[in-house]
Order: C-alpha cells, then sequence, then structure tokens
C-alpha cells in the first residue's frame, strides 16, 4: 500500500453507529414494500403493532399502491377499532441510473404510520 492510500485509510472517518437497542426498536418497525404479497405485508405489520403500540410502512414507486393496500386491509379487516393512521408522507427521491450518461431518476415514496388507539 502507498502512503497516499494509507493517509487516506487514516482520514476516512465511519459513521456514528447506533446502539443495538436503538437500532432493533426503529428499524424492527418499519416495512418495506417489495415484490411479495400483500397479504405477506399485512402480517408483519400485525405481529408489530401485537407487539408494540406503532408500525411504519414505506414505499416507493409502483409499490406505493400495494403500501396504501397493506395500511387498509390491516386497520379496516384485521386490527378494526384497534388502529389508527396516524400520518402520511409523501415525497420523491432521485435514484442513480445503472447506465452511464443517463441522468438520474426521480421516483415517488410514502411513509404511513399506523398506530395502536388507546
Amino acid at each position: 500500500m502507498s502512503e497516499e492510500e494509507a493517509k487516506v485509510d487514516e482520514t476516512k472517518k465511519t459513521p456514528a453507529k447506533k446502539k443495538p437497542s436503538e437500532r432493533k426498536q426503529t428499524e424492527s418497525q418499519i416495512i418495506y414494500i417489495g415484490k411479495k404479497n400483500t397479504i405477506s405485508y399485512v402480517l408483519v405489520a400485525v405481529t408489530i403493532l401485537n407487539k408494540s403500540d406503532q408500525c411504519q410502512i414505506q414505499a416507493r414507486g409502483r409499490q406505493i399502491s400495494k403500501a396504501v393496500d397493506v395500511a387498509e386491509i390491516t386497520r379496516r379487516k384485521f386490527l378494526q377499532d384497534m388502529v389508527e393512521i396516524t400520518g402520511v408522507q409523501i415525497g420523491s427521491e432521485e435514484i442513480e441510473s445503472h447506465e452511464e450518461g443517463l441522468p438520474p431518476k426521480t421516483v415517488s415514496t410514502i411513509e404511513i404510520s399506523l398506530n395502536k388507539v388507546k
């Protein structure tokens, strides 16, 4: 390894790590919607809401409609009068293209927060 590479390695800083307990609480309550069927995500949401007071459903692009379906099925069919939607945030993200020379794509995002009714 050359001196320049050694200097670069020394100056790199790693981001501050969260405590395992903090990371477990937040990451375990977030559901990222993907290609699985809707009922799989509904069951995960029900499981999370049985263990804790809140759950967050996140999706982007074509999966946004599935995220809305998951929230509504969870709220209306599985946990009637026990769960409410406390927030919906919509936005967009820029994603770099896999191919060189193409501009970044803008993709819509949604975050739906579900909380137990007290």
